[in-house]
């Protein structure tokens, strides 16, 4: 971590999670990092991609488009403005995105499910956008409101998602004009974690930002982050009014926002990986920059998405070695610039929870914790390349996050964990099973995967012969039975419920 990292200060408060003694039991409400960050490149490698990003800024520039308010307020802040092209002049942008806070809490309507973002911190999301859901008894369909109502309660149930993301499936049966607020009232009421709100349109933005107002409070809200939007650039180099826009909303009322390029190698970027790095990561730069010109001082997290692709079909790839590296990469580049990283997930192209989802999903989610990235959108729950939700994949991902939040906790070295008194009283070729130490120990000394089956094949064959997808498809209905809705101030909630009533009545069904 840099010096610049380590001395600027946080927003928010709290700066670590609870003490976890109890790996497999216990719930902190996000990870706190143990183990050093994996450095794929060397200083001379960091330092050409910096000086690509700072070309592509300052030579090339980027297009912000339809916003008329945007290009404003670069001319006012002294950018190279000609026509909807912005350039910046090398290292200005890198400057002005080191306004923004190097770690900061997002709060929850339950305080011991607020999270940190930055520095050491890891915070696990689900999936965010598909409009397509999957479960073994109903197949493949298009997502409904009842879907997304049932996926925000399992996020509640589900102690290793930290983060309720938003769109966990697109609720394709509601008027999109209107469905903003069913989708945000869902995860107010359903689970006490965190959440995302729309960025889709300006007027849904600010609808999420005044509904967040109601349930924790305009005068918390001023000084605390409670939401935040995430958006895309349109690579290449192309930054529409939708996340000008949302910069405006969110960030004006001192809220977060998250940028992502999502960029294909070899169609919204080059093909090879370093150039694509470097052109993500100028994106990026210059939303954050514009989310400081808007605020200084307002949450910034920045994104990268990038994804390899099959040249002969032009279909994308995931959990390849290209996006691999590029997530150990942009981690490296976003702790030199001393901004919180979104990066990775538990990514694939497979269409099942199968072999290959399983494949790519672990390399991918691999490089994302050892890269170091704080906030993980699509942590769990993706398939089909992100087209689909899968309600099995969805548990099975959220089993092995838990299995890595054990691994990024490190190596413990006390007392306990050497053992010596142990070798007291065992002998030489006897066993440690009934010894004094595994018996105060056996509960928690390993990550106990819920949805693995170490049986034998003969108490297997008792059970149901059962794969890991039918023993997810069981697992996920049982949580669902045993959801028991976290309190929720019940004149809140009145006031939540009236404001999406007054709003519906105002907005015009539309479904495009």
């Amino acid at each position: 971590m840099s010096q610049a990292t380590r001395s600027r200060s946080t927003r928010g408060g709290r700066r670590g999670g609870r003490e976890r003694t109890r790996p497999q039991v216990a719930a902190p409400a996000y990870i706190k990092r143990e183990i050093p960050f994996y450095e794929f490149l060397g200083e001379e490698g960091l330092v050409k991609l910096e000086e690509q990003a700072d070309w592509i800024i300052q030579e090339i520039g980027l297009e912000f488009r339809d916003d008329p308010k945007a290009l404003e307020i670069w001319r006012e802040a002294g950018a190279d403005v000609k026509g909807t092209r912005v350039r910046l002049d090398k290292g200005v942008a890198r400057e002005w995105c080191q306004s923004a806070p190097t770690e900061f809490t997002q709060h929850a309507r339950n305080p011991e499910r607020s999270v940190n973002i930055g520095g050491t911190s890891q915070v696990f999301a689900p999936v965010y956008g598909p409009p397509f859901v999957r479960d073994l008894e109903g197949g493949r369909r298009y997502g409904a409101i009842e879907d997304l109502d049932k996926l925000s309660k399992l996020v509640h149930m589900l102690p290793s998602l930290h983060h309720g993301s938003l769109v966990i499936v697109e609720p394709c049966d509601l008027p999109v004009s209107k469905r903003h607020l069913d989708m945000v009232y869902l995860h107010m009421k359903n689970h006490d974690k965190p959440h995302l709100g729309a960025i889709t349109e300006k007027s849904r933005a600010q609808d999420c930002v005044d509904m967040a107002r109601i349930l924790h409070g305009e005068d918390f809200m001023e000084e605390n982050c409670v939401i935040m939007g995430n958006v895309n650039t349109n690579s290449p180099l192309l930054v529409d009014k939708v996340v000008t826009e949302a910069a405006q909303v969110y960030c004006g009322a001192n809220q977060g926002l998250v940028a992502a390029p999502f960029i294909l190698g070899g169609a919204m970027g080059p093909v090879t990986t370093a150039a694509s790095i470097a052109q993500a990561f100028a994106e990026a730069m210059m939303v954050g920059a514009f989310t400081q010109l808007v605020r200084k001082g307002a949450p910034f997290v920045l994104g990268n998405f990038l994804s390899s692709m099959s040249l002969k079909s032009g279909a994308p790839t995931f959990g390849m070695p290209e996006p691999v590296i590029s997530n150990l990469v942009i981690g490296q580049l976003a702790r030199r610039l001393g901004v919180p990283l979104r990066c990775g997930g538990s990514l694939t192209a497979s269409k099942l929870p199968d072999a290959q989802a399983a494949a790519e999903s672990a390399d991918s989610m691999m490089s994302t914790a050892l890269g170091g990235a704080n906030f993980v959108l699509h942590a769990a729950g993706w398939l089909e390349g992100g087209l689909c939700t899968g309600y099995e994949k969805l548990v099975i991902d959220a089993d092995r996050l838990g299995a890595y939040q054990v691994m990024l906790g490190g190596l413990p070295l006390d007392d306990n964990a050497l053992a010596r008194d142990a070798y007291s009283e065992v002998e030489p070729a006897g066993h440690f099973l009934g010894c004094s130490h595994t018996m105060a120990n056996y509960e928690t000394a390993y990550y106990d995967a819920k949805l693995s089956d170490a049986d034998n094949v003969e108490s297997w064959e008792e059970k149901g012969s059962k794969d890991m997808a039918q023993r997810a498809y069981d697992r996920w209905n049982q949580l669902l039975k045993d959801y028991e809705a976290p309190p929720l101030d019940e004149s809140k909630d009145e006031e939540l419920q009236a404001y999406i009533v007054k709003r519906k009545e105002e907005i015009p069904d539309a479904w495009y």
